[in-house]
């Protein structure tokens, strides 16, 4: 039967697991939605679309920050 200490350690492993997940979403969703614009921008030869991607990638990355940060507040 495991010890309160290494529950514990399990339980704050878990809970650092958002915080990593908020450090590593904003600029994954930020780096996706760029490459998307490039993409779209050489397919279509355009050369604005990219920061419509970026726009877009920023904004679900933030998005997916207030979600993550309003169910930790709830906790």
């Amino acid at each position: 039967m495991p010890d309160k200490s290494e529950k514990s350690g399990k339980q704050k492993w878990v809970g650092a697991e958002k915080y990593i997940q908020l450090g590593v979403t904003l600029p994954a969703a930020t780096f996706i939605g760029w490459i998307i614009g490039v993409l779209l921008d050489r397919w279509l030869h355009t050369g604005w679309i990219q920061f419509v991607g970026l726009a877009f990638g920023i904004a679900a990355g933030f998005v997916q920050l207030f979600r993550t940060a309003l169910s930790a507040g709830d906790e």
